[in-house]
């Protein structure tokens, strides 16, 4: 019974948690009005969850968020507005060449869906990244891309399993996604790109 105890007790502090970082997550993308405050949020976060992943479990929430939010606000932006352009450009150019009659027109839609297969590489491991390494502004680009390209599997198991992750939440209980979806997703990504650090570290330094 006192094990039982002790592992709800374990459980809630978790999910108060994680609810508590998510919910600061969409206040304080809603305060940069949305496109100015979604990267510094998520790099807000992504700071909380490197820290709990470190077992560093007793931060202070709040004040971790603040901090990071306040210092990486403008290169997080700067970031984030080439990343978003990225993303719009390969949706444009995508629809256009799909919707094009001409069958090569249609078969070179396909190298456009290579390349979004790239990017979402690059926003899967982004995050860790920047939050983990202090890199030149355009190698916050770079290295994500190269450190997913070496490490397949665990790209593969990371993009896979959280968009099924994430379709199974918003077939049955979407309301989970507004308490736990970005942060719960931020501490597994977090936890995964992690095993790959030691490796890259002393390259960093």
């Amino acid at each position: 019974m006192q094990g039982f105890v002790s592992g709800y007790y374990r459980f809630a502090v978790w999910a108060t948690r994680l609810a508590y970082l998510n919910i600061l997550w969409i206040a304080f993308t809603i305060l940069g009005l949305g496109i100015f405050g979604i990267t510094p949020a998520t790099v807000a976060m992504f700071a909380v969850t490197r820290k709990w992943v470190h077992k560093e479990t007793d931060i202070p929430i709040f004040k971790t968020f603040w901090e990071s939010y306040k210092k990486e606000f403008i290169q997080a932006n700067i970031l984030g507005i080439i990343l978003f352009l990225i993303a719009y450009l390969l949706v444009i150019q995508f629809n256009i060449l799909y919707h094009q009659e001409s069958l090569m027109y249609k078969l070179a839609s396909f190298s456009i869906v290579a390349l979004m297969i790239l990017y979402a590489i690059i926003i899967t491991y982004f995050f860790p990244i920047f939050v983990h390494f202090d890199l030149r502004t355009f190698d916050y680009i770079k290295w994500p891309f190269i450190i997913g390209i070496v490490h397949p599997i665990l790209t593969i198991v990371l993009i896979v399993g959280i968009g099924i992750l994430v379709n199974i939440l918003l077939t049955t209980i979407p309301a989970m996604l507004f308490f736990f979806g970005g942060s719960g997703i931020s501490y597994i990504v977090m936890y995964g790109v992690n095993l790959t650090f030691s490796k890259y570290e002393a390259k960093d330094e």
